[in-house]
C-alpha cells in the first residue's frame, strides 16, 4: 500500500479525530488564553499529534510548573514553624487553609443574621400597618460587619470602577498624543512627573478633594470607595496612556496615507484604521494598568481604613489573635490569585479582538 493509500486510510478510520482536532485548533488560543495551557498538550494527543512532541510540552507546562509549586509549598510547611513573631510561629499551609473554612462559615453566619434582620424588620412593618400605623413604617439598612468574601467583593467592585476611570481619560488623551506632536510635548511633562508618584502620596490630596467635593454621597458610591477608585486611577492611567500613544504613533503611514487619499473624516480614521492597528499595544498598557491599579488599591485600603482587603489585612495585624496570622497569609494569597484572574481576563480579550495575538 502506497504512502497516500495509507493517509487516505487513516483520515476515513479517524474521522473523529479529525473533528476532534479541528475543534480543538479554534479554542485552543482560548483556553490558553484563561490560563490552561496546560490541558492542550494532552488533548492533542487525543486528537493523534505525535506523542513524544506533546509530552514535551505537558513536561513544560504542567510537571515543572506543579514541581515548582509543589517545592514552595513543602519549603513554606518546613520553614515556617521555625520562624516565631509577635503573633506567634509563621502558620504553614494546612493552618492557612483551616481559615478558608473558618472565614466562609463566618460569612454564612453573617449573612444569616442579614436574612433575619430584614425578616424581622417586614414583619415588624407588616404589623405597624395593620395596625394603622403606616406612618411608623422604617426601612434600615443591615450594618453588620463585612466578611472576608464581602471585602473581596468590595476590592472587586472598586478596582474595576478605578480601571474605568482610568481608561476613559487614558485611551482618548493617548489617540490624541499620538495623532498630535503638540499635543504629546504638553502632556508628555506632566507624564513624566505624575507617572512616579506614589498611591500614599495621592491618598490624602485625593481624601481632601472628595471631601470637599462630594458632599451627598450615594449608597451605590461611597465617599470612601470612591477615594479608593480616584487614586486607583490615577496611579493606573499611565500605563494605557503612553502604551496608547505609542501604539497610535506607530501605525503605518501608508494606512493613514490611504486615510487621506479616500478622505475620511477624523472620527472613520481613528475607529477604522487607528484603533484596529493600534489595539495590541493599547491592551498591553490595559493589562499593566490594570495589574497597578490591583497593587495601588490594596495599599490605598489599608493607609485609609476603607472597605476592601487592604483594611481586611490591617485589622487582622491591629487584632493580633492566633489566627491573625494565618488570615493575612490567605488575604495575601488571595491577592495574588485575584491579580492573575483580572491579568488572565485582559490576556483573553486582547487576543480575541486583536489579530497579531491570534497568529
Amino acid at each position: 500500500m502506497s504512502a497516500t493509500e495509507t493517509s487516505t486510510t487513516a483520515i476515513k478510520i479517524n474521522p473523529f479525530s479529525n473533528r476532534f482536532r479541528a475543534g480543538l485548533n479554534k479554542v485552543d488560543g482560548a483556553i490558553d488564553a484563561i490560563g490552561f495551557g496546560w490541558l492542550l498538550p494532552p488533548l492533542r494527543m487525543l486528537s493523534g499529534d505525535n506523542v513524544a512532541e506533546q509530552m514535551e510540552e505537558v513536561k513544560h507546562k504542567l510537571f515543572i510548573p506543579a514541581f515548582g509549586l509543589a517545592l514552595f509549598v513543602t519549603l513554606w510547611a518546613v520553614l515556617a514553624p521555625k520562624v516565631n513573631t509577635s503573633l506567634g510561629a509563621i502558620p504553614g499551609p494546612v493552618q492557612v487553609w483551616e481559615q478558608v473554612d473558618v472565614l466562609w462559615e463566618d460569612h454564612k453566619r453573617e449573612r444569616d443574621k442579614e436574612t433575619q434582620f430584614y425578616q424581622r424588620m417586614e414583619e415588624r412593618n407588616a404589623k405597624l400597618v395593620a395596625a394603622g400605623k403606616a406612618d411608623k413604617v422604617k426601612q434600615r439598612s443591615y450594618t453588620g460587619k463585612p466578611t472576608f468574601i464581602d471585602q473581596i467583593k468590595t476590592s472587586l467592585y472598586t478596582v474595576i470602577l478605578g480601571f474605568v476611570l482610568a481608561v476613559i481619560i487614558a485611551v482618548p488623551l493617548g489617540v490624541a498624543c499620538g495623532l498630535s506632536r503638540t499635543m504629546n510635548g504638553a502632556v508628555n511633562p506632566l507624564i513624566q512627573i505624575f507617572k512616579p508618584v506614589s498611591p500614599l502620596a495621592w491618598l490624602p490630596i485625593v481624601t481632601m478633594v472628595v471631601s470637599a467635593l462630594y458632599v451627598n454621597p450615594s449608597e451605590l458610591f461611597p465617599k470612601a470607595l470612591v477615594v479608593s477608585a480616584i487614586t486607583v486611577t490615577l496611579c493606573s492611567l499611565w500605563p494605557t496612556l503612553i502604551n496608547t500613544a505609542l501604539g497610535v504613533a506607530s501605525v503605518d503611514k501608508d494606512l493613514m496615507n490611504v486615510g487621506r487619499v479616500l478622505q475620511l473624516p477624523t472620527r472613520s480614521t481613528i475607529f477604522k484604521i487607528v484603533l484596529p492597528s493600534a489595539l495590541p499595544l493599547i491592551f498591553t498598557g490595559l493589562r499593566l494598568s490594570l495589574g497597578v491599579g490591583w497593587m495601588v488599591l490594596i495599599a490605598a485600603e489599608m493607609l485609609a481604613q476603607n472597605p476592601g482587603l487592604g483594611k481586611f489585612v490591617w485589622d487582622e495585624f491591629q487584632n493580633g489573635s492566633s489566627h491573625s496570622l494565618a488570615r493575612i497569609m490567605l488575604a495575601v494569597l488571595t491577592i495574588g490569585f485575584i491579580g492573575f484572574f483580572l491579568d488572565r481576563v485582559m490576556y483573553a480579550l486582547q487576543r480575541a479582538f486583536t489579530f497579531t495575538t491570534n497568529r
